[in-house]
């Protein structure tokens, strides 16, 4: 890393984390009240926009039960319906007795998170974009582009789907295009667009908004005073059927919904921000030396339902619960960080590695999701699982043990053609 006209900040820190989305402010408080110094570098000042659907599910806030209070600092928008669609446009709606997921705004959201890390202790440098990371025997050494320079023993990176500091430390080399999602996005004021239903998300998956563009998803997530609308495709095939501007798109399918009843107003391109998710599951090492990685850099993401927040919490939870392990042992040499592995593998690890297999089997053929609809309304059981899932208040490995036992003869016929698709290399 060069060294000239660089400044060395000397301020004290057991450990830096880069970022300070859900995944590196949640690692920074944990740290924090940990007893350790942690140094929290974000590009960005807060509050800053950030693109993403919102939605937060209540297992969330009983996993977290510390942010259920002071959520009350944010505008805040409980829902407890889901409409889904297939892509023949045949539908089920999901209920539930309760608020079954929270709609809240990343600008805000994601402030809130850090000054509960800085509340709790953690140091936080905004405008600090870090473009070059080297690790040492001793440290790991960052530098900004404005020529700082920062160190210390650690680093748990959450620095998003593009990662500057582990592909510069050698974890990845970056995303393939069949690995990523790009979610064409727009949060828009409800006085120019809002929902007709205010109390339900609406999902589609293989939504029909062009005949070569049937393998993505759709949404609309009523917030408090917005909108989101958006939609999304794995990026290898999108850019397959060349569907032009990418806004062009999103403005034919907030027409659509306008005339199809879903949505009034209009859209604005204002509000329209396209962004990536990886969702092939998490990178092959995430830890390693003196880096753990977290959130969506580390690729921990649903790869079905596209879900990061809470997964970005968990991980940044464990990698600070990881080195606060490290650093209060005794060893000599690099420090021991195989205990993050486990730590989020026993919380999610399955989980996160079926919604690949899902994602991979539903979205290559609209049909199969047309299938999935039409089974959530023929069998009640199947449809109370899936809300009680998102809701929180059934754990992952019990839904699955319970969708498997309440429709044998799907299950079968789902796993079947999955083998037979592995065997063949598909």
């Amino acid at each position: 890393m060069p060294n000239d006209n660089t400044a060395v900040d000397d301020r004290a820190a057991d450990v830096i984390v880069v970022g300070a989305g859900p995944a590196g402010a949640t690692a920074a408080r944990t740290l924090a009240l940990a007893g350790v110094r942690p140094l929290v570098l974000d590009r960005a000042r807060f509050p800053r926009h950030k693109p993403c659907g919102g939605a937060i599910s209540m297992r969330a806030l009983s996993r977290f039960p510390w942010l259920s209070a002071p959520l009350a600092r944010i505008a805040t928008h409980w829902i407890s319906r889901l409409h889904l669609e297939g892509p023949d446009r045949d539908a089920v709606e999901l209920r539930s007795d309760t608020p079954a997921a929270l709609m809240i705004r990343r600008l805000e959201f994601d402030a809130l998170l850090v000054s509960l890390a800085r509340e709790a202790g953690a140091e936080l440098v905004e405008g600090a974009d870090v473009i070059d990371a080297e690790e040492t025997q001793e440290a790991v050494h960052l530098r900004t582009r404005d020529g700082r320079r920062f160190s210390a023993p650690l680093v748990i990176a959450c620095d998003g789907v593009h990662t500057l500091v582990a592909r510069r430390l050698g974890f990845t080399d970056g995303w393939s295009r069949s690995a990523l999602a790009v979610d064409m996005m727009e949060e828009t004021p409800a006085s120019s667009l809002r929902a007709i239903d205010p109390a339900s998300l609406w999902v589609a998956y293989g939504f029909p908004i062009r005949k070569d563009l049937t393998e993505g998803y759709a949404y609309v997530f009523p917030k408090r005073e917005h909108v989101n609308v958006g939609l999304g495709y794995v990026v290898s095939r999108f850019r397959d059927a060349a569907p032009g501007p990418a806004y062009g798109l999103q403005r034919d399918f907030v027409d659509f919904l306008v005339r199809d009843g879903v949505l009034e107003g209009r859209s604005r391109r204002e509000h329209f921000t396209p962004f990536l998710i990886p969702v092939a599951g998490p990178l092959k090492t995430r830890a390693r030396g003196r880096l753990l990685i977290a959130g969506d850099a580390g690729g921990f993401v649903n790869g079905f339902t596209a879900e990061g927040i809470y997964y970005a919490m968990v991980t940044g939870e464990h990698a600070a619960a990881t080195v606060v392990d490290a650093l209060g042992s005794r060893r000599t040499g690099p420090p021991d960080l195989s205990g993050y592995r486990s730590r989020w593998r026993a919380e999610f690890g399955a989980e996160l590695r079926d919604s690949v297999l899902i994602q991979r089997y539903l979205l290559t053929r609209p049909d199969r999701i047309g299938t999935l609809v039409r089974g959530a309304r023929r069998w009640p059981a199947v449809a109370d699982t899936v809300v009680r899932y998102a809701m929180g208040l059934t754990p992952y490995r019990r839904a699955r043990r319970d969708l498997l036992a309440t429709t044998p003869a799907l299950a079968l016929r789902l796993t079947a053609s999955h083998v037979v698709r592995l065997l063949r290399g598909a």
